[in-house]
């Protein structure tokens, strides 16, 4: 079964970044789509972006210009560079690895946007 775990999420002020990453257990390469997504408290979970096998990247409007989503498959990690937080974006991020014949979440990482 595949894994995948997020880590560096955190306590930050507005206006500061924070990298997120998603190191999953198997190679990435043949994975069809890698997401990330945030749930707020109170809130529905939402998709943030994603990066599909070719590289393919795309963003939810919100943070459109702020965060970058990358892949290294040499490491198995999916990278999320997020800038100029705010904080609402402040929630729990998930990320998801989708193939062929499987799809599964992490567990999330607590990423605060506050002063």
């Amino acid at each position: 079964q595949v894994q995948v775990v997020e880590s560096g999420g955190g306590l930050v002020q507005p206006g500061g970044s924070l990298r997120l990453s998603c190191a999953a257990s198997r190679s990435i390469s043949s994975m069809l789509f890698m997401g990330w997504y945030r749930q707020a408290p109170g809130k529905e979970r939402e998709w943030v972006s994603s990066i599909g096998s070719g590289g393919t990247t795309k963003y939810e409007d919100s943070v459109k210009g702020r965060f970058t989503v990358s892949r290294d498959n040499a490491k198995n990690t999916v990278l999320l560079q997020m800038n100029s937080l705010k904080p609402e974006d402040t929630g729990v991020y998930y990320c998801r690895a989708t193939a062929r014949d499987y799809d599964v979440w992490g567990q999330g990482t607590q990423v605060t946007v506050s002063s």
